[in-house]
């Protein structure tokens, strides 16, 4: 049988029809479904490019294909262009194929309506949090309030709608979007990294030079907090003394947002702006040149980037959201969007090597916990059970 994926991910096609992806995609990620599945369809938004950029990777091809859905970016253009997508989506997911939704997402919040009025069993991957996506400070938009309140309701319609539910975190997840009485769950992260070597969790900072802050994130909205880590470091470098450099890997509508509040709190030279870098060596060369890793958000699932810096035995301070706390120690969490909290957090654990240490071993050890052996059996179980619920849906139509 074959899988049909829907996810919120932009990808490319090329004219001799070929799929690409920038960043956490790979063709390697799509192997895990075909460990259960004897073909994917990927159905996400894809605009057409003369040839692929600079890092781009195919994703097609070995019985994986993209199902093109109509471009858009953000809610105006999805909502200008909400027909065509639903229709686009109820040729992409035909009543031969398994269904998982990739969720929070607005391409799900379009397909599950269709899928329900046929009766057609469907599996969830949840990966966020609308409520806090949404939150005050994080998206400048104004129905902000509506969306909250709707794609809220929809994630929760959805996880106790399905037939299995694989979430991201251990328990944050799960308190706000509960699956159903009835519904297969478990949890499992999708992250693909390399864990460095074992010295690599042994480092420290001298403050004779200039120590290095890494944060890595999407600059799509605001929720990731960088507005509230530039804040951070202009009070570390003018109030403490330090002589902090910042590097942000990510790219968005909001970069030049953030490189004019860099350019108010005399930062400008501090930071660098790299943009949206490639999935592994590029992302892994700007870690292991940091000397803490900063994710500042106002809301998480349960963040890749984190689980990677740890792996590279990088010291992680991080805010109280999300899944955060299912990885960091309670003394390495800060309040979400309190840029005081986080400049005393940052300036205090720079100025101790002894902490620094602790925390580089302590991260490298927890990112063990997220191995692909360890989490692949979960993710197994839930796409063996979406297998059989598809499986015996359709014999009940025949």
């Amino acid at each position: 049988m074959k899988l049909a994926v829907t996810l919120e991910h932009r990808f490319a096609v090329t004219p001799d029809g070929k799929a690409w992806a920038l960043t956490m995609f790979p063709r390697s990620f799509w192997d895990r479904y075909l460990e259960v599945f004897d073909g994917v369809s990927i159905v996400a938004r894809a605009i057409q490019v003369a040839t692929p950029g600079s890092g781009w990777s195919r994703v097609d091809g070995g019985g994986v294909n993209l199902v093109p859905l109509p471009y858009y970016k953000g809610p105006v253009q999805y909502l200008l262009r909400r027909w065509p997508l639903e229709r686009k989506l109820r040729g992409a997911i035909d009543e031969d194929s398994a269904v998982l939704l990739r969720v929070g997402s607005p391409i799900a919040d379009l397909a599950v309506p269709f899928l329900r009025r046929r009766g057609q069993p469907f599996a969830v991957e949840v990966l966020g949090d609308p409520w806090g996506s949404f939150a005050p400070g994080a998206v400048r938009h104004p129905l902000r309030p509506v969306l909250r309140r709707i794609l809220t309701r929809n994630l929760r319609g959805q996880c106790k709608g399905a037939c299995g539910a694989g979430y991201v975190t251990e328990n944050a997840l799960q308190r706000r979007y509960p699956p159903g009485p009835d519904t297969f769950s478990t949890h499992y992260s999708d992250v693909m990294f390399e864990t460095a070597g074992p010295d690599s969790a042994e480092r420290s900072v001298s403050l004779a030079g200039a120590g290095v802050l890494v944060a890595v994130g999407s600059l799509e909205q605001m929720y990731k907090g960088f507005d509230v880590l530039i804040e951070a470091l202009a009070a570390c470098v003018s109030d403490r003394g330090l002589n902090l450099r910042l590097e942000i890997v990510g790219g968005g509508r909001h970069r030049d947002d953030l490189r004019a509040l860099a350019a108010r709190m005399g930062l400008t030279g501090r930071i660098v702006f790299h943009g949206q870098l490639p999935a592994g060596s590029a992302v892994r060369e700007v870690l292991d040149r940091a000397d803490l890793f900063v994710m500042p958000s106002r809301q998480e699932g349960l963040p890749r980037a984190l689980i990677e810096a740890m792996a590279r035995g990088l010291p992680c301070i991080g805010s109280d959201v999300g899944g955060i706390p299912e990885l960091l120690a309670p003394e390495d969490l800060v309040p979400a969007g309190d840029a005081v909290a986080l400049g005393e957090r940052i300036a205090t654990v720079l100025k101790d090597p002894e902490r620094l240490t602790r925390m580089a071993a302590r991260n490298f050890a927890r990112a063990a916990d997220y191995r692909e052996e360890i989490q692949a059996e979960r993710r197994r179980a839930l796409y063996r059970h979406l297998l059989e619920c598809t499986r015996k849906w359709q014999e009940g139509r025949r």
